[in-house]
């Protein structure tokens, strides 16, 4: 291995953690500044609506932005990217789920759960209980983190249409899987608690 490819290495997984943080932090903003954006729009503020996005995906993704705007989104187009933003992120709350479980049930299992621990996972003791669900959890938190790193992604290139950029034809279907996806998967869950 080359002395240049070393370095490389070294940072990809601190690289990995902040597109995952950032990808967390702009997942969570999703549906909030959606419905600002449904709210506002009609009222005169597409503008604004349109700025909040973008600041969303220079500041939290740490993307750099877009060449001048081709064209200034009107309230209809601003509508239709809040409608399929509320979407994407209701969407993204079942991974935040995911990572709110895991520190609950994971990483503060003993806490949580007081016991008894005879017939949970890792016990009869507490030490054993808890170290399972942390175990247990772990990979299930590191899918749920590769979801909203691919959620960020797919929002932010929509987010790109309101600057007058081409989207890829894949876009919109996939957005509109994602939503069904979600749906059928939150039901599914429902359906076993």
């Amino acid at each position: 291995m080359s002395a240049t490819a070393q370095p490389m290495i070294r940072f990809r997984p601190y690289r990995m953690a902040r597109l995952a943080g950032r990808s967390l932090a702009y997942c969570a903003t999703l549906v909030p500044v959606a419905l600002l954006a449904l709210v506002t729009a009609p009222l005169g503020g597409a503008g604004a609506a349109v700025a909040r996005w973008r600041a969303l995906r220079t500041g939290l993704l740490g993307l750099p932005p877009t060449a001048a705007p081709g064209r200034r989104p009107g309230p209809v187009a601003v509508l239709g990217h809040a409608l399929l933003s509320l979407l994407i992120g209701a969407v993204a709350l079942l991974p935040l789920g995911v990572e709110v479980l895991m520190v609950l049930r994971g990483v503060l299992y003993g806490i949580v759960d007081r016991g008894p621990y005879d017939h949970s996972w890792g016990g009869p003791s507490r030490a054993g209980a808890w170290l399972a669900h942390f175990l247990v959890g772990l990979p299930m938190a590191a899918a749920a983190l590769v979801a909203l790193i691919g959620i960020a992604t797919v929002h932010q290139r929509l987010t790109r249409r309101l600057d007058g950029e081409r989207s890829p034809r894949w876009l919109l279907p996939t957005t509109l899987l994602m939503a069904v996806a979600g749906a059928v998967l939150f039901v599914a869950w429902t359906h076993q608690i």
